[in-house]
């Protein structure tokens, strides 16, 4: 299965959705679309939606990780939501939660960035 990848600007903060399989065939092109577009949107604040997301493995937690580094050096936050059952074990196993914050879904994240909707 391939991926899909759908982004959203909302003031300073992008929204990713992820659909279909994060793993080391698509990372690559993940990465660099990610970055592309946090880049040209000047993007502070990064929300990723993981709803349709129906694999991931360690991979796609590097670029996860990536996005993360790039995000916060910028000094904004990235925040994952909608996680699934399956993608939420492989982060509770990584340790990405005690660095990256967790909402249900995206009008959670929203919030937590007190970005205007």
């Amino acid at each position: 299965m391939s991926l899909q990848i759908e982004f959203e600007h909302r003031s300073k903060a992008l929204v990713v959705r992820l659909k279909g399989e994060l793993d080391h065939h698509t990372a690559d092109v993940v990465k660099t679309r990610m970055e592309d577009a946090i880049f040209r949107q000047d993007t502070k604040h990064l929300i990723l939606s993981l709803k349709d997301l129906s694999f991931m493995d360690s991979s796609g937690l590097g670029v996860i990780l990536g996005r993360y580094k790039q995000i916060t050096g910028k000094g904004g936050r990235m925040v994952v939501c909608d996680i699934s059952p399956e993608v939420y074990r492989l982060f509770e196993l990584s340790g990405m939660f005690k660095i990256i914050t967790i909402e249900d879904n995206e009008r959670s994240a929203i919030s937590s960035l007190e970005v205007a909707l």
